[in-house]
């Protein structure tokens, strides 16, 4: 389980319709609502600075947070929707969905790289050259993993590795049908500059 789920901070909002949300912006907060799961809807606001740098750091609609509301219980939620003023392009509304346990999501799930001591590759004087520090994976809410390991004991100069080499938490599974690439271990410099030379002296031989 996943123990890096940020809190998300919000009160309840007092009135509905269009005056409470006109009064929640003045205030310098975002209406929104929590829907889902085995409650009511709740008018909820959120703090504008918060928000907006929440969504400038980005991946705000792939990332799992804990709602937290004085006088309610925390719930984990997912963001559906977010409107923004079509001049300023700043956040006007914003939907929340509660989860279940069951509930299928994708979340980008951070990659560890364990026996980077042990790798031949790297003893060689190889070089890791990481392509995806994370990748997007489907997953189920009440069963987050905190993150996935590839392991390099056995990777070579070269070698090139992708997510089928990966042994994924029970339950996961990529986003992508594709059988992308995470990680390479690459040639040294410095044999790559005797490779290309070695290369360009060949080409010039008539």
């Amino acid at each position: 389980m996943a123990g890096t789920i940020p809190d998300l901070h919000a009160e309840v909002r007092t009135g509905t319709g269009k005056g409470a949300a006109r009064q929640a912006r003045r205030e310098g907060k975002v209406p929104g609502v929590v829907f889902g799961g085995e409650a009511e809807p709740l008018a909820i606001n959120v703090p504008f600075n918060d928000l907006l740098k929440r969504l400038k750091a980005g991946r705000f609609k792939s990332t799992l947070f804990n709602l937290k509301v004085e006088g309610q219980e925390d719930v984990r939620v997912i963001c559906r929707d977010v409107q923004r003023d079509v001049v300023k392009d700043l956040p006007t509304h914003i939907d929340l969905m509660r989860l279940r346990r069951t509930t299928r999501i994708n979340l980008f799930i951070n990659v560890n790289f364990e026996n980077q001591d042990d790798c031949p590759g790297i003893k060689k004087g190889g070089v890791l050259t990481v392509v995806r520090p994370e990748v997007e994976l489907e997953v189920l809410a009440g069963d987050i993993p905190e993150s996935i390991t590839v392991d390099l004991a056995n990777a070579n100069v070269g070698d090139v590795l992708h997510i089928s080499d990966v042994t994924l938490p029970e339950g996961a599974k990529p986003t992508i049908d594709r059988d992308f690439v995470i990680a390479n271990i690459s040639a040294p410099s410095g044999l790559r500059s005797e490779e290309n030379e070695e290369g360009e002296a060949e080409g010039g031989e008539e």
